[in-house]
């Protein structure tokens, strides 16, 4: 049974996944539903807010890395806002944090474009 909760809002020009609970393996169907039913309006930014995740393994970043290539094959910005130091573990392992974007407030890409 998964523990991740999202919600989803629209900030302007961005659409905002922010989560709560775990990302995890049982997590990561809920994200990747989401994903797709916000991807589908096709989005100029999508933000994934990891600030309530509070446990993250390779399956969820497994599903973050896949949202981030979809938005660049589609020319769509994409973005992190940073989790809590467990969560932000699984990016520094990974080298990731070099590789994704990560904004401290979504809203703050609403005031950039």
């Amino acid at each position: 049974m998964p523990n991740l909760r999202i919600e989803t809002r629209t900030e302007g020009p961005v659409r905002v996944l922010e989560l709560s609970g775990d990302l995890d393996l049982a997590g990561t169907g809920v994200l990747d539903q989401a994903l797709a039913d916000v991807e589908s309006g096709r989005p100029a930014t999508l933000v994934i807010d990891l600030r309530g995740v509070g446990f993250m393994d390779s399956s969820g970043l497994r599903s973050v890395i896949m949202a981030a290539q979809r938005a660049e094959e589609d020319a769509r910005r994409f973005a992190l806002v940073p989790g809590k130091k467990q969560v932000m573990r699984v990016f520094e392992i990974t080298r990731m944090e070099e590789r994704l974007e990560f904004v401290d407030d979504p809203s703050s890409l609403a005031r950039s474009r």
